[in-house]
């Protein structure tokens, strides 16, 4: 029987693995361990592999080489991402790496609208004031979606819904990316630069891969472009936004909150209780402090229906590569 090991599986995915592995008559383990070098040799015995981590597998080539060695074909990531993964040292071993690139675009994209609006509603602030029993409204009026221009950087699958929620719900909407969609153009108009986005937007709201072109993509600079009544949204990749002058811009006023589901050096933070602990980020303690700021741990993909697609599709995936078979999901 065919054998697929699974790392970092949560509970709430159980169902999901038991219930492909019964279809598929196949053999999958599990465990709660973040794939490294450290604990590579766990694979050792099984035909496929299934990640799913925050943080880099490693500096050391040789793990990949471990894989391969030990018959496998391929390393599959249950996440759209795969910055974690050495592509290139993979690839040398002769691995096939996938990943999950649609596994519910809806599921991020409802959360960019979620958070927006809980911004443009003030509904963060109205909660600190009824905590002190505060039931006052002045000075929190509230902004309508389509009185505002809503700017997305980053117009790929997850963007692009957020595009149609939007524009279903009357904003005005912008988008910047690279690699225009036409199919898009009924839903949103395409500016030529990122800084035409910045300067136009009530709402910035983030969708881009991690790359080299990406990380950094809101400096300082960059938001010193911005209204200074507007919001930024970030549920893409924590490094895209330079965290320290994110809390210096609003300290400063220079934009009037955010709403962060991802930040930098998340990995040591979320989907962890630091209940009752200082919080060893500086930054992410100085934006919780912040009332115009909301932050949650990584939750954007955490639906249902994104739970089981994510397990579905990553050990279709490992099924296909270990047949013999391609994927549109490989790099």
């Amino acid at each position: 029987m065919t054998k697929i090991l699974m790392f970092s599986v949560r509970d709430d995915e159980e169902a999901a693995i038991t219930d492909w592995a019964a279809k598929n008559d196949v053999q999958v383990d599990t465990n709660d361990l973040e794939f490294h070098p450290e604990t590579a040799h766990l694979a050792k015995g099984y035909d496929g592999l299934v990640i799913q981590q925050r943080s880099a597998i490693g500096d050391d080539p040789k793990v990949y080489q471990q894989l391969a060695d030990y018959g496998l074909k391929q390393l599959t990531s249950r996440t759209a991402g795969v910055d974690t993964i050495d592509l290139a040292a993979a690839k040398a071993a002769g691995l096939t790496v996938t990943n999950v690139p649609a596994y519910s675009p809806n599921s991020v994209a409802e959360m960019a609208v979620t958070q927006t609006m809980r911004l443009i509603r003030n509904l963060e602030l109205f909660d600190q004031r009824i905590n002190q029993q505060d039931f006052r409204w002045a000075g929190l009026q509230a902004r309508e979606i389509r009185s505002l221009t809503v700017g997305i950087i980053g117009a790929g699958r997850i963007g692009g819904t957020v595009a149609h929620l939007f524009h279903g719900l009357g904003a005005k909407v912008i988008a910047y990316d690279v690699k225009k969609r036409p199919e898009l153009e009924d839903v949103l108009t395409y500016v030529d630069t990122k800084e035409d986005l910045l300067r136009q937007a009530d709402v910035v709201t983030l969708h881009v891969d991690l790359n080299p072109t990406s990380q950094a993509l809101i400096d300082g600079p960059a938001l010193k472009l911005m209204k200074s009544d507007a919001f930024i949204i970030n549920a893409s990749r924590g490094p895209v936004i330079v965290t320290e002058a994110l809390v210096a811009a609003l300290k400063a006023g220079e934009i009037a909150g955010a709403a962060l589901d991802t930040v930098e050096g998340e990995a040591a933070l979320f989907n962890q209780d630091h209940s009752g602990e200082p919080l060893q980020n500086d930054l992410v303690a100085q934006l919780m402090q912040m009332p115009n700021v909301i932050i949650t741990p990584h939750v954007g993909f955490y639906t249902n229906l994104a739970v089981k697609n994510m397990v579905d599709i990553s050990l279709d995936d490992v099924l296909t590569v270990i047949n013999g078979g391609s994927t549109d999901h490989a790099f």
